[in-house]
């Protein structure tokens, strides 16, 4: 069988807004931003400068800037509403996150409040606190956290979660470099413990993006979102098989706009762009650059753009 012909380039990196004109959404909705102290940030930074080894390529952050520039920026993608995924990788962080993801949602009106745990004794306590103060939504990361999501520990959050419908967004690929409890095995258990549960899968599960659709199919709580997917970057690394492109469009209502600013090595707009180079239509890329969001959010439009 010949091999499947090659995605053309990326357009030309035109002027977002004016996509967003013409689909005729009020903006963009973006799962997947980071936001987080900025001593927490330069580590984290540093980790992306020294990544190329595990990748075997180089890793530069494009939006290396001072925390207004960085949202001034975003707000001029058109993005209307984001997130600021905090994520610990010991014991001892996550609560004190937390506390600085309450103010920084307090100061940014178009910031989706944010908040995390990590598998610890107290975490079911802070959960309940940060969700009492207006976490909209959690962040957990299985690579960095090095945790098993199925920790006894994590049994009250997960349910609490599940009761209230907020949403957390769980990096559980093995990419860019697998971890002992990434892949999908530790989610299809803690799933099959919460079927009710709503989790976005970052990264599309990248690289196991198909058993992650899977997960999609049998669960309706799990929705993906396209953080880094789809981009040359990622195609080079971890490709999306060309055969499940259909079951973009069957679960195109599970699927959110996620993009890693400001930790990305190319411009915001690729992200957009690789999206709409998918050819699966304008309604579904309406869905997924600001609808399934604002419906998994219940936003208002013009209500959490910034003044």
């Amino acid at each position: 069988m010949d091999p499947a012909p090659a995605r053309p380039p990326a357009p030309a990196l035109t002027d977002l807004p004016a996509l967003v004109e013409r689909l005729g959404t009020p903006g963009l909705v973006d799962v997947h931003t980071h936001f987080m102290p900025q001593n927490v940030l330069d580590k984290v930074w540093s980790y992306f400068d020294g990544v190329g080894p595990l990748t075997g390529v180089e890793w530069p952050i494009t939006y290396r800037e001072e925390e207004d520039r960085r949202l001034a920026l975003l707000r001029g993608f058109g993005t209307v509403a984001f997130t600021a995924m905090l994520y610990p990788h010991k014991p001892g962080m996550a609560e004190w996150l937390n506390a600085w993801g309450a103010d920084f949602a307090a100061r940014t009106p178009d910031c989706l409040h944010t908040a995390t745990f990590f598998p610890e004794p107290g975490v079911h306590r802070y959960v309940r606190r940060a969700l009492d103060a207006g976490a909209r939504v959690f962040k957990a990361h299985l690579q960095v956290g090095g945790f098993d999501p199925t920790d006894s520990r994590l049994d009250a959050v997960w349910g609490t979660l599940s009761d209230n419908g907020t949403p957390t967004v769980v990096h559980c690929g093995s990419g860019p470099a697998p971890g002992p409890f990434t892949g999908p095995g530790p989610m299809a258990r803690l799933l099959a413990r919460h079927p009710r549960l709503r989790v976005i899968i970052a990264h599309m599960g990248m690289p196991e993006y198909a058993d992650f659709l899977d997960l999609a199919q049998r669960y309706e709580g799990v929705l993906l979102d396209t953080t880094m997917a789809f981009t040359d970057f990622s195609e080079r690394l971890a490709p999306f098989p060309e055969g499940e492109l259909k079951r973009l469009v069957d679960l195109g209502d599970r699927i959110l706009l996620g993009s890693d600013f400001p930790n990305i090595p190319y411009p915001y707009a690729h992200q957009i762009r690789a999206l709409e180079r998918l050819g699966l239509g304008d309604d579904w890329l309406r869905g997924v650059l600001y609808e399934n969001g604002a419906a998994l959010f219940q936003l208002t439009p013009g209500a959490h753009r910034s003044p």
